[in-house]
């Protein structure tokens, strides 16, 4: 598993033109790590399919690792703003259908799949905090949009967490070929219907 060296923290974008310039480092990464393997992607092919200097690549992401990390919470906040589905009447079962089209989504390329995780498994790994995982992408906070009734409270998030660390598992499992995809979809409702179970009395 990659390591993350001790670097300086990134840089975030302030200005409209920065957050387009990021956006694009993000997008060509993807493009990259979905046609070789994450081995074999440099930080100097990203910045040349980018369009930026090596430097500007450097400034917002110390390492590849900070790159695909990064990568990831931008592909699962897309997916999430533009494939869930929001309202419907059992909003428990409703959220393991999104889940679901969540691992759908990611896994439609593979090699980005495998590269998106591998850079968040070593963030993961490397995290200060508790949290971890919790503190490293948008979709915890999605599945607490999802559950209106639901206070944030330490109780309640820490259910979230299970949820989010069922949800990488069978990701993972999916990846890897451990796992059936009718098998994995089915694990996902199951972890979703059997940790939020109190929530729907």
């Amino acid at each position: 598993m990659a390591r993350i060296a001790e670097v300086r923290p990134p840089a975030a974008p302030v200005s409209e033109r920065q957050m387009v310039r990021r956006e694009r480092i993000l997008d060509a990464a993807a493009e990259l790590a979905a046609a070789a393997d994450y081995d074999r992607v440099q930080m100097v092919d990203i910045a040349k399919s980018a369009g930026v200097a090596i430097g500007t690549l450097y400034r917002y992401f110390p390492s590849k690792t900070h790159v695909f990390a990064a990568v990831f919470d931008a592909r699962i906040g897309r997916i999430i703003d533009g494939h869930w589905s929001t309202g419907g009447p059992d909003p428990i079962a409703e959220l393991g259908e999104n889940l679901v089209a969540l691992n759908r989504e990611l896994l439609r390329s593979r090699p980005l799949c495998g590269a998106m995780l591998k850079a968040a498994a070593a963030t993961y790994m490397s995290s200060p905090t508790e949290d971890g995982l919790m503190s490293q992408t948008v979709l915890p906070q999605a599945i607490l949009r999802m559950l209106t009734t639901v206070a944030p409270d330490r109780v309640n998030m820490d259910v979230i967490r299970l949820l989010v660390y069922s949800w990488w598992g069978v990701l993972v499992s999916a990846l890897g070929h451990k796992t059936s995809p009718g098998r994995a979809e089915d694990d996902v409702r199951l972890a979703t219907r059997l940790l939020l179970a109190d929530f729907a009395r």
